[in-house]
């Protein structure tokens, strides 16, 4: 019984992050963050930072991964099947009724309208995603706790070696992602 209660748990969650994530999985951080970590406490922010990094790492998408990720967190493969079937179910009948709706009524000046104002809600979910992530990996703390004594500037610098090298140098992600894990590997071990 137990186990059947924390498969709702999770199918409902993640149910939730799929039915509410519009624009894709960055866009479905902030609403992770809040179902494992604020409602149902299943990862810490620390956790919950490792896992959205591992997420980053692996192929597929973000918001997926991080499902299948806290499903086998909290209960093995059978929680990370669930989890995930819940992240993926509502975006496949959601997409199912628009693609029906959109062929017949696609050329509607308020359908154009609809899908335009949606633009600015989804950076806006990006952004709180961003920061959220942000303010933990570099002073472990939220947005509105901030002080200078907190700031882990060995994890400042590598951001912003790691910024400079993707935007001024163009260099792959991949290769960024890989070297900053190889040099904070090297650097917190050391520390």
């Amino acid at each position: 019984v137990r186990y059947g209660m924390i498969y709702l748990k999770l199918l409902l969650a993640f149910f939730q992050i799929g039915l509410f994530s519009i624009g894709g999985g960055y866009a479905a951080l902030p609403l992770i963050q809040n179902q494992v970590v604020q409602i149902h406490g299943w990862l810490t922010m620390d956790e919950f930072a490792d896992i959205i990094t591992i997420s980053q790492m692996t192929p597929g998408p973000i918001a997926i991964n991080s499902a299948s990720f806290v499903g086998a967190r909290i209960a093995g493969i059978w929680g990370a099947l669930v989890a995930t079937l819940g992240c993926v179910l509502p975006s496949f009948i959601i997409v199912l009724c628009f693609a029906f709706l959109y062929k017949k009524y696609r050329n509607l000046r308020y359908v154009q309208g609809v899908l335009k104002s949606l633009q600015p809600a989804v950076v806006g979910l990006i952004a709180s995603a961003g920061v959220a992530i942000v303010s933990q990996v570099l002073w472990h703390g939220d947005l509105f706790e901030f002080q200078v004594s907190a700031i882990d500037w060995i994890a400042v610098v590598i951001m912003l070696i790691c910024i400079l090298l993707l935007r001024r140098f163009k260099l792959n992600s991949i290769y960024v992602m890989l070297g900053a894990g190889a040099v904070g590997g090297l650097i917190y071990t050391m520390f």
